[in-house]
């Protein structure tokens, strides 16, 4: 029988680490679609993930048990690697970047390859939320409370967002026109 979420959080509140290690286990590939959607850096992604955690964990103290977990969770997520994007953009060093990830390129077909260079390419404030609306499956209140917008905004750039996608497809000749 799967523990409740709530139930972890009460236990990790009180220095069950093993409770929060179920957290970890249960959010870890969004968090990590988080990061990435911000840093475009798969290695930096895990870096802001691992992070995040940990700074969530010194700060569950301040969570209120009422809210969303995940909206919390990811809002910190956001945050770090926010914060880890400016100080890469303060001190640029030569990264990897996904587009050079032999693994990643092996796994994707053409096509998925092509859409996600196109997102890639994209803007972050347009990126993130398109990211976390279609990969994640977030709605779009959470979407705006994780990236701090307003939902008239998050709808915004999200049409915006797929306009520029279509627009690069049909640019790389993946598809023919941009309109409907």
């Amino acid at each position: 029988m799967e523990v409740g979420e709530l139930e972890l959080l009460q236990r990790s509140l009180n220095g069950d680490l093993e409770a929060w290690g179920e957290i970890v286990s249960r959010y870890k590939e969004a968090a990590f679609g988080v990061a990435v959607a911000i840093l475009r850096n798969r290695a930096d992604a895990e870096d802001a993930v691992q992070d995040a955690f940990v700074r969530a964990y010194e700060r569950l103290r301040r969570y209120d048990l009422s809210r969303k977990f995940s909206t919390w969770l990811f809002t910190v997520t956001a945050n770090v690697a926010k914060n880890a994007l400016r100080k890469r953009r303060r001190d640029p060093q030569p990264k990897e970047v996904w587009a050079e990830d032999p693994a990643w390129t092996v796994w994707q077909e053409d096509m998925e390859m092509t859409v996600r260079e196109a997102v890639w390419g994209l803007p972050e404030s347009y990126r993130a939320p398109l990211v976390l609306r279609y990969w994640h499956d977030l709605p779009l209140e959470e979407i705006g409370a994780v990236l701090g917008l307003r939902l008239g905004t998050v709808k915004t750039r999200l049409h915006r967002a797929r306009a520029l996608v279509r627009a690069e497809l049909v640019a790389r000749g993946v598809i023919r026109d941009a309109v409907g």
